[in-house]
């Protein structure tokens, strides 16, 4: 009984009206937040007090940290900037941060996901000197080859556009340098929907993963036509207009180039004498000759079967299958299969 009367007298007094008198505060609550203070003073942490501009130096090195901002506006402006000042800096001026710092931090931007920051990114590369990106090409393809194997389209297309214009200023160099003509071929065939298996009952007609002749055909295209300008270059000596350039003067300069010290940073890169050991797929092929045998071997039967599947569809596409064809006819001319 005693229990039952205690939750009744608890019942009501959840109903009473208290009683105040007179001259005495209302009881506070036990969960009040005391919001009776004043702030004299707004304290922000990291406040640059510096009554002097930052220096050209520290805004660049400041916009190269901003790259890595998770705002696809802000690191749209950043690339912005650092183009801008770099097109704009004295002819005999040396970059304001060295190649082999900027160009890691601005690479990595080649699969973003924005469009705006990846059409920038070309215009900083296109800004940069055509020789600092000879000497760099390693990393280059590096981010090449995993943005035109992306599994975003958008990305692939923007990646191919780099890779085509990457070509026409140092194409010997990336075709040249250690995994750079297997390994692109690879991902310049794997995007196409084409099997590199040599076993031709291993070959089955679909669309490439670049989209249907419908939909993405055209970036289809884009894909065959840097697939072609890759093999043209690939299949190029560049040795053999030097010697044509020497052999102009006469005797007694003959084949003068051969003799000379190389203008190239590692000449002797694909010589591998201090790093690991490499596969096939990895190795530096220098010479015409040396390209041409690896793409008989290993690359040449899958593509002509792909090139027969993709050459029916017609139109845009048969016409850059058809230039595909071409480059490897003509490249291949002379070459003497050793059975």
């Amino acid at each position: 009984m005693g229990s039952s009367a205690k939750k009744k007298k608890e019942k009501k007094k959840d109903f009473q009206k208290p009683k105040f008198k007179v001259g005495k505060a209302r009881t506070k609550p036990t969960n009040l937040t005391d919001t009776s203070f004043k702030s004299k003073a707004i304290v922000l942490n990291q406040q640059s007090l510096a009554t002097t501009p930052p220096s050209a130096t520290s805004q660049f090195s400041h916009h190269l940290s901003l790259l890595a901002s998770h705002t696809d506006s802000q690191r749209k402006d950043s690339l912005s900037y650092i183009t801008s000042a770099i097109s704009t800096r004295a002819a005999d001026a040396p970059l304001q941060r060295p190649v082999s710092v900027l160009l890691p931090m601005v690479l990595g931007l080649t699969s973003d996901r924005s469009r705006g920051v990846r059409i920038q990114l070309l215009k900083l590369l296109r800004a940069l000197p055509a020789s600092d990106l000879e000497d760099h090409a390693g990393q280059f393809l590096l981010h090449v080859r995993a943005g035109i194997t992306h599994l975003a389209a958008d990305v692939r297309s923007s990646t191919l556009d780099m890779l085509t214009w990457a070509l026409d200023l140092c194409g010997d160099a990336l075709v040249a340098y250690p995994g750079g003509w297997v390994k692109t071929l690879k991902s310049l065939v794997a995007i196409q929907g084409w099997p590199l298996k040599d076993a031709p009952s291993a070959w089955s007609s679909r669309d490439a993963s670049l989209g249907n002749p419908g939909s993405g055909g055209k970036a289809m295209v884009k894909g065959l036509n840097a697939l072609a300008s890759f093999l043209r270059i690939g299949f190029e000596d560049p040795s053999e207009q030097d010697n044509k350039d020497s052999n102009s003067c006469g005797w007694p300069l003959k084949n003068t180039g051969a003799h000379m010290v190389s203008k190239k940073a590692d000449c002797f890169a694909h010589l591998s004498l201090f790093g690991p050991s490499r596969d096939e797929d990895s190795l530096a092929y220098g010479d015409k000759e040396d390209r041409q045998r690896v793409f008989q071997e290993r690359l040449r039967g899958p593509i002509q079967r792909g090139l027969e599947a993709t050459t029916q569809q017609g139109g845009e596409i048969g016409r850059a299958a058809a230039g595909v064809r071409k480059a490897i006819t003509e490249g291949m001319n002379g070459f003497d299969v050793v059975e």
